[in-house]
């Protein structure tokens, strides 16, 4: 009797032991905090290069660096556009109707050293943003693996992927990532924090993970 007695007390706890064990892990992948997984690209030179106005691009490309590491690279303008959105939104569409693409200050010596190319970008009038388009045809990219990301207000990537694509017909381009960002025409900026923050760790994760550059 007192055999079976202790033999139920281990049996439970055991039990209890598992799901708490169990419970543990859903929890931390829920929070966006177990988002561990091996890199595929060992021995692979990692660019990670962006350009991000309200900074939700580059929250998403820091979350990259911290996934698979790589050299952070943010794209700045030799000439920056103006702080006020009408002001750029104009800037911006007269830029695209031309095809004016404005000068980068930003330089990336030898670019040759690098395999792997993430690149981010916001939507911009559900188009890519010129200086994106002033980073893919000032540089050589032939042969490399290149990784389009990007945020947007919620109206999705327009004409942004087709672009990456027609600007860079030599690479290997990967299957890209997009999230919701801010709102910038309705007075929200940088929403990638808290909550938000979690839940890109975790689509960018499964993304990695899809793509194949993480196990």
């Amino acid at each position: 009797m007192a055999k079976t007695f202790k033999f139920s007390i281990l049996l439970i706890t055991t039990i209890c032991m598992f799901s708490g064990c169990l419970k543990a892990q859903q929890s931390g992948t829920e929070t966006g905090v177990n988002v561990s997984g091996e890199s595929t690209l060992r021995g692979k030179k990692v660019l990670i290069v962006y350009l991000s106005r309200t900074k939700n691009t580059k929250a998403v490309a820091e979350i990259i660096q911290k996934q698979v590491g790589g050299t952070l690279v943010s794209l700045e303008l030799e000439r920056p556009y103006p702080e006020n959105y009408q002001a750029i939104v104009e800037q911006v569409a007269k830029e695209n109707s031309n095809g004016y693409l404005p000068p980068l200050k930003t330089k990336i010596d030898s670019i040759t050293r690098y395999d792997i190319i993430f690149l981010g970008f916001p939507t911009w009038g559900m188009q890519l943003p010129p200086p994106v388009k002033s980073f893919l045809t000032s540089h050589n990219l032939k042969g490399k693996t290149l990784i389009p990301f990007n945020t947007n207000a919620g109206y999705g990537i327009g004409s942004t992927i087709q672009t990456v694509k027609a600007l860079a017909p030599n690479c290997n381009i990967l299957e890209g990532f997009s999230t919701e960002g801010g709102k910038e025409r309705d007075g929200i900026l940088f929403v990638m924090k808290d909550e938000n923050e979690k839940r890109a760790q975790l689509e960018v994760h499964k993304w990695l993970q899809k793509i194949e550059i993480l196990k």
